[in-house]
């Protein structure tokens, strides 16, 4: 199933040129951009400049901001992103919750809701679950169902979901059967509302759902492999039941490359850093010179299943003494110092096989008790000699989530 996001309604997202363009929007922020910055950041002639803002403006993704203030030639108008002319809603599919973001263009959060969630219900009981929290999550924010969406497209279970929705009209099909990008209803005709309609009038869109969930996983074929606990999802096609149940663009990765994704957009272009995510598992997000690292399997970053204790209690994995089941053990049992020491002793595994400088933690786990996660993990680093930056960072899956289907439209 073809996953690009080369929308129809949005055809000045083809280009590379423009993707380059809207990086150079998204990072400005408030302050815009010229035209004259954007030539000399591009290499891009100011012809090829104008046209590209043009089409831009024309779409409703950038808009004018004014001038700034003459330095003896004629004043320069600036241009800014319009982050509520798209939307990307994020899903992680946790073991035991569900969470779900909308983010707007620039990546911004606009609605976050969590609910409880069983993984080992089984494949088709969980996506009906995550379908029906993006339907209403999108409904909640003004924003239309794809055409077909919930009205008798496939279900998880092969069969046909409800129609509580309704199809929305003027859907672009790319030429292999894919819907690609669905127009969502302008809430707003006066052209300011937050949700439903850009700052410039017209409708927004919805560009797809990026879904993040424990590994491992097959990222092209978008579907888990065999996950900890719960082996049932071995090969489930994740990606293309739930794009068929939704009649959206959906994009599946490992939770904790979603999260690193994210992060790594936030960080200069040859950051290299491992995110440790401990929420019901154990694992990390690598980025080695700003790109992020899921190996030729995607099985990069699987740490929770290294052995530190060769007789150590079994794992479920099959394995005996992983960090994943030591940290979790002493978590359970309120032993925080041990699980940091834990955490600590698997982070400098990553540290010295890829000679990182900083390791980002985050999750459920560390999130309850940073200051002791994070002094701990420091604490075993220093140790051991390793002089590396530790720090804990609040930056959730689901947002990550998001990001797998805003990261291209970027260029990243």
């Amino acid at each position: 199933m073809k996953n690009d996001l080369g929308g129809a309604n949005l055809p000045a997202l083809r280009s590379h040129n423009a993707a380059l363009v809207l990086d150079l929007l998204r990072g400005a922020g408030e302050a815009g951009i010229s035209r004259l910055e954007l030539a000399e950041r591009t290499g891009l002639t100011p012809q090829a400049v104008s046209k590209i803002t043009a089409r831009l403006r024309a779409e409703g993704l950038a808009r004018e901001a004014g001038r700034r203030a003459s330095t003896g030639g004629k004043p320069r108008t600036v241009l800014r992103l319009v982050p509520s002319a798209a939307y990307a809603v994020g899903l992680h599919l946790d073991r035991d919750e569900l969470t779900s973001v909308l983010v707007d263009l620039a990546g911004t959060p606009v609605v976050t809701r969590d609910a409880p969630l069983d993984l080992g219900a089984g494949a088709p009981a969980v996506l009906s679950a995550a379908a029906r929290e993006v339907r209403e999550l999108l409904a909640g924010a003004g924003l239309a169902p794809a055409p077909g969406e919930g009205a008798g497209a496939p279900g998880p279970g092969g069969g046909s979901g409800p129609a509580p929705d309704g199809p929305a009209a003027g859907a672009a099909r790319d030429t292999d059967g894919d819907t690609d990008i669905a127009p969502a209803r302008d809430t707003d005709p006066d052209g300011d509302a937050p949700s439903g309609g850009r700052a410039g009038g017209g409708p927004s869109v919805v560009l797809g759902v990026g879904v993040a969930m424990p590994g491992p996983l097959d990222h092209p074929a978008g579907a888990p492999g065999r996950i900890t606990g719960h082996p049932e999802w071995d090969g489930f096609p994740v990606r293309d039941v739930l794009a068929r149940e939704l009649g959206r663009t959906v994009v599946l990765d490992k939770d904790t490359n979603a999260a690193a994704l994210g992060l790594a957009l936030r960080s200069p272009a040859a950051d290299s850093f491992a995110y440790v995510h401990l929420g019901t598992g154990l694992g990390a997000g690598l980025v080695l010179d700003g790109r992020l690292l899921r190996g030729a399997r995607t099985g990069a970053g699987e740490l929770g299943h290294q052995t530190v204790q060769l007789d150590g209690p079994p794992c479920d994995c099959g394995g005996h003494g992983c960090l994943e089941v030591l940290c979790l053990a002493a978590v359970a049992r309120g032993d925080l110092a041990e699980a940091a020491r834990v955490l600590g002793t698997g982070a400098a595994g990553l540290v010295r096989l890829l000679d990182i400088d900083r390791v980002l933690l985050g999750g459920r786990a560390v999130l309850a008790a940073p200051d002791t996660f994070e002094r701990g993990t420091r604490a075993v680093l220093a140790a051991l000699g390793l002089p590396t930056e530790v720090a804990v960072t609040p930056y959730t899956v689901a947002e990550g989530a998001a990001q797998l289907v805003l990261a291209p439209v970027f260029g990243k």
